[in-house]
């Protein structure tokens, strides 16, 4: 009863005069990490998610004119024709036409080279980004040429006799190292001359930004 008249009832402040215990708390117990953040904390830093870095230049390829596929199969049967009858001839007309069988081998050339024709011509491809030409081709080995545009000295376009012919013209790249030179056969005149004048044109822009 005593101890009851010195603090007062539970949940009541003790008389004036009264003691004050000497357990008692100078303030409310601040929360700990298991009921939540102490206060005055200093806020965590916003979290972001994973560095997605950009998605590469998707190049746009653009294939050669068949028309090449068609000129070099000419080529082909004609040098193929003229070393048969060049092998036949004297073999059959001194000894007999049994003899004309050693000049199989060539046809058996030409069936082969007219398949393997066909398939270098598709891949022959090329495609322009923003700061370098990519020049593919290969069917075994498969090779890819990137030409800066600021490394090119001359581009150039040429047109042969036979090339003329089937309305075709060749590309012809030059750079400060001749390693890197490269060509694209099978253009029609107009686009190698676009090509010619955009290569150009952007081989100057980069040059004098270097």
């Amino acid at each position: 009863m005593q101890e009851q008249a010195q603090h007062g009832p539970a949940g009541e402040p003790p008389e004036p005069g009264a003691p004050v215990p000497e357990n008692a708390p100078d303030e409310a117990p601040r929360p700990t990490s298991a009921g939540g953040a102490a206060p005055n904390a200093p806020a965590s830093p916003p979290t972001t998610g994973p560095f997605e870095p950009e998605e590469p230049e998707k190049p746009e390829w653009r294939g050669v004119e068949r028309a090449l596929l068609s000129m070099r199969r000419m080529v082909l049967l004609t040098t193929m024709g003229v070393l048969t009858l060049a092998t036949a001839l004297p073999l059959a007309l001194p000894l007999g036409p049994a003899w004309a069988l050693f000049a199989l081998p060539w046809p058996a050339v030409a069936a082969w080279g007219w398949y393997a024709l066909g398939r270098n011509w598709r891949s022959w491809r090329y495609a322009e980004r923003a700061d370098d030409l990519l020049i593919s081709r290969g069917v075994l080995w498969r090779e890819t040429t990137v030409v800066p545009y600021g490394r090119m000295q001359l581009v150039e376009v040429t047109s042969g006799p036979v090339e003329r012919r089937y309305g075709l013209a060749r590309l012809q790249l030059h750079t400060a190292a001749a390693t890197t030179d490269a060509a694209v056969p099978g253009l029609v005149p107009a686009e190698a001359e676009r090509l010619r004048d955009r290569l150009t044109e952007l081989g100057e822009a980069r040059s004098a930004g270097l």
